[in-house]
């Protein structure tokens, strides 16, 4: 499982598949996207709001070694509602 980087503790990956499998495997369904460094990337939940109230089941799990990651670049090109606030640039 490629990960390009991890935001609010929720793994961005490489592919769709791979963020429906983290998704599914964490009670969600759908995914978004965030690009980080010009990369697009792919997180499991169909919002970064949902992703990150699933509790990080699973995302401890996957503790990718990155450097020079940084999730302050990273914007989402999302659809839906987001439930707004902490800025970030999620």
């Amino acid at each position: 499982m490629p990960v390009i980087t991890v935001i609010s503790g929720i793994p961005l990956f490489t592919t769709i598949q791979e963020a429906l499998d983290w998704a599914a495997a964490n009670g969600l369904s759908g995914y978004h996207t965030h690009f980080v460094g010009g990369q697009q990337g792919y997180m499991g939940g169909s919002n970064h709001a949902s992703a990150t109230r699933s509790g990080n089941g699973g995302a401890a799990q996957i503790r990718p070694n990155i450097s020079g990651a940084s999730s302050a670049s990273s914007s989402s090109s999302s659809s839906g509602s987001s439930s707004g606030g902490g800025g970030g640039g999620y």
